[in-house]
């Protein structure tokens, strides 16, 4: 852990204090931080190796619920991020629900030494796993006969004809865009053609354009110079320069902002970026694939998507179908869900019911391949050893029911956590699943409503 680079949040000082001394005979250095609102502007100027987290701040000393919401903010900023959370309410469940947060550990206070430095030493050599791996895309060390088969998700006879598509059109360097709605597998698509293409050995930069700021927009995609805004204190390159020589995947382009869409634009004639606070364009060579659940001709039409950009993206178009206009896929890919997290999960599943299966193909899974495979998945952790009906639930808390969908009834609760449960299935349920729409409508990242729906089961 000698070249690690740690950050420490805590309310306490004398926590602080301790935490420090302890971990700067092991690491580099060690950032501290007693206000979490500081937080945003730390980790976009900043690259820890590891995120020490308090549970509890001023508002709140022992449910933890200062401490996820942080969590969230952190992986909205970096979603890669290795944060170890540290309380002293901790239990059995909270520890669980932080894991599956995004959390890649718990530790209780006051700490034992060498527990404390095991766990951060897991933490910091999960960060350096991820180096490793965009270290081999960049020297081309990946394996290069990777195809669009071997992708989960990617499953089923109405896929057929747009993976031989993707055959065709990957090695061209054509710049595709990919529409469809949530949950169809449209990343998967992008990563095939990327895949399949000459580039393949070359990094691949997936980036949800839909989820920045138009503050963050340009130091993301383009990157900054060491002095361009306060407290930018090293050069630090974009998405387009680290996907420089492979394929660079723009998610949700559909949702750019005019003064985004013409700076993107910009790039894409120019071939070139030129970092924020710097006058030097550095050329860029890279594969573009877009993607949105937007219906873009239709914003085309209404003048929120430059008409000049979306010929430029669109060279090729990929339409991938809703999950309910394939229902002969729906038992091949509850199948292949279903293999997977029995052995994920250890649990012995046998298969599902022929009554079960009747109802997936008459329920719409307005979430989609997504709705599916999270649906399999809860249902193998708590199901019986075969699913039937009555053993597999949707996001928007509806339970199969002889052939049809009942809502289950909301409870009266002045619960914080229920009360947030509820306003998001009422939001999913009234913008037909669609995440843009429904993390607008809450005020929150993509990024964040996902961690939420996943936090609560949904």
């Amino acid at each position: 852990m000698q070249d690690a680079k740690l950050l420490l949040v805590d309310d306490d000082p004398d926590v602080l204090l301790a935490a420090r001394l302890l971990l700067k005979r092991h690491v580099s250095s060690v950032d501290i931080e007693k206000n979490p609102e500081k937080l945003p502007f730390l980790l976009n100027n900043n690259r820890y190796d590891a995120i020490v987290l308090d549970m509890n701040f001023q508002r709140d000393v022992s449910s933890g619920r200062e401490g996820f919401a942080w969590l969230d903010r952190i992986l909205d900023i970096d979603p890669k991020a290795r944060v170890v959370l540290f309380t002293a309410y901790g239990d059995v469940e909270m520890a669980v629900r932080a894991i599956k947060a995004g959390a890649v550990d718990f530790v209780l206070k006051p700490w034992q030494n060498d527990k404390f430095l095991d766990t951060i030493r897991g933490a910091v050599e999960g960060r350096k796993d991820d180096k490793e791996d965009i270290k081999k895309e960049k020297n081309g060390k990946e394996p290069s006969d990777k195809k669009p088969a071997k992708q989960t998700n990617i499953i089923g006879s109405a896929m057929r004809p747009i993976l031989d598509t993707v055959e065709q059109v990957a090695p061209t360097d054509a710049n595709v865009l990919i529409l469809g709605e949530n949950g169809t597998g449209k990343d998967l698509i992008a990563r095939a053609i990327h895949d399949y293409s000459d580039r393949r050995d070359k990094p691949f930069v997936s980036v949800d354009v839909g989820a920045l700021t138009e503050s963050l927009f340009e130091s993301e995609l383009f990157g900054h110079v060491k002095g361009a805004f306060t407290d930018a204190r090293d050069d630090r390159a974009g998405r387009f320069e680290e996907a420089n020589g492979g394929t660079i995947f723009l998610d949700e382009i559909g949702n750019l902002s005019p003064a985004q869409q013409a700076r993107l634009l910009t790039v894409l004639q120019q071939r070139q970026v030129t970092r924020v606070g710097s006058n030097k364009a550095r050329p860029i060579d890279v594969r573009l694939i877009c993607a949105t659940n937007a219906d873009i001709n239709e914003r085309v039409a209404e003048r929120q998507f430059r008409q000049d950009l979306l010929y430029r993206i669109n060279t090729i178009e990929l339409h991938l179908p809703p999950l309910r206009e394939r229902p002969g896929d729906i038992g091949p890919l509850a199948e292949f869900f279903l293999k997977k997290y029995s052995k994920q999960y250890n649990r012995s599943v046998s298969g599902l019911s022929p009554a079960l299966l009747a109802e997936m193909k008459q329920y719409r899974w307005p979430g989609n391949v997504r709705e599916l495979q999270h649906a399999v998945e809860r249902a193998v952790i708590l199901a019986r050893p075969e699913l039937t009906p009555g053993t597999l639930l949707e996001p928007n808390n509806f339970v199969f029911k002889n052939g049809a969908t009942t809502a289950s009834p909301v409870n009266e609760t002045l619960q914080l956590e229920d009360m947030e449960r509820q306003l998001i299935q009422q939001a999913m349920q009234k913008y037909r699943g669609s995440i843009t729409d429904v993390a607008k409508e809450l005020g929150l990242s993509r990024q964040a409503l996902y961690r939420r729906l996943e936090k609560f089961g949904l």
